[in-house]
């Protein structure tokens, strides 16, 4: 089954040199979990949208790097027709940070960890997964930004009134999976003020995906692997 498309349209009034398409995806859990024929249908999907951007929300890897190399998976991230930036999350921790960093440097994918990247109008905020216990405020990632549309790339929807506090335009978040399989999905519910979907506070727009690869066995029982597209544009 194809993956589902999600689409949200922004409109801002904040200054954007053009409008922008943005595709987004997290959790994609590459290496044992989801093998690489299956990352050559994602990309493939992602570059139909043609994108002026690309980014990634954390857990590209699965628990390790090792066949991501032997089979060269980087290969595949080398044909996406836009700019790649990405987040680390969980399981960029438990397959080792550094690994990590290196296979996503070899795709061609910028890390974001606790750091910023404009782009074209849009700044794009990068946190440190949660599992780091001293990773930066995001009150502090966002300073004295909020000129231009701020977006921020979290991996777990933990706190998701920071966002808002900051004067954050959108952030996307994944980890949860919706629970992947029912009846988990009653448990990230109420783990999780949203565990799936759009969401807003305030003047503060999110959405959770439920990620784009599956993790553990291949199943899926009342929730979609997904992706989404994110077109930003300026108020006339």
């Amino acid at each position: 089954m194809l993956p589902r498309r999600g689409e949200i349209s922004i409109e801002t009034e904040k200054p954007l040199e053009k409008p922008l398409t943005v595709v987004l995806a997290s959790d994609l859990h590459i290496g044992y979990s989801n093998r690489r024929a299956e990352l050559a249908r994602w990309i493939d999907l992602i570059n139909a949208e043609t994108p002026d951007l690309v980014l990634f929300g954390g857990d590209i890897v699965d628990i390790s790097t090792l066949p991501l190399e032997e089979k060269d998976f980087a290969a595949e991230f080398h044909r996406l027709k836009a700019p790649a930036y990405a987040v680390l999350g969980n399981h960029e921790y438990i397959g080792g940070r550094e690994d990590s960093e290196r296979f996503l440097a070899d795709a061609d994918i910028t890390v974001l960890r606790d750091s910023v990247a404009h782009f074209e109008g849009v700044d794009i905020i990068g946190r440190d997964d949660y599992s780091n216990p001293h990773r930066a405020p995001l009150p502090q990632l966002a300073g004295s930004l909020g000129r231009h549309f701020t977006l921020v790339l979290d991996h777990q929807p933990v706190h998701l009134e920071e966002a808002q506090q900051s004067g954050i335009d959108f952030q996307f978040s994944g980890h949860t999976h919706r629970g992947q399989a029912w009846p988990i999905s009653w448990v990230t519910d109420a783990i999780f003020e949203k565990s799936w979907g759009p969401y807003e506070k305030g003047h503060t727009q999110y959405y959770i995906s439920s990620g784009l690869g599956i993790w553990g066995p291949k199943i899926r029982i009342g929730s979609r692997s997904e992706y989404l597209v994110l077109h930003i544009t300026p108020m006339e």
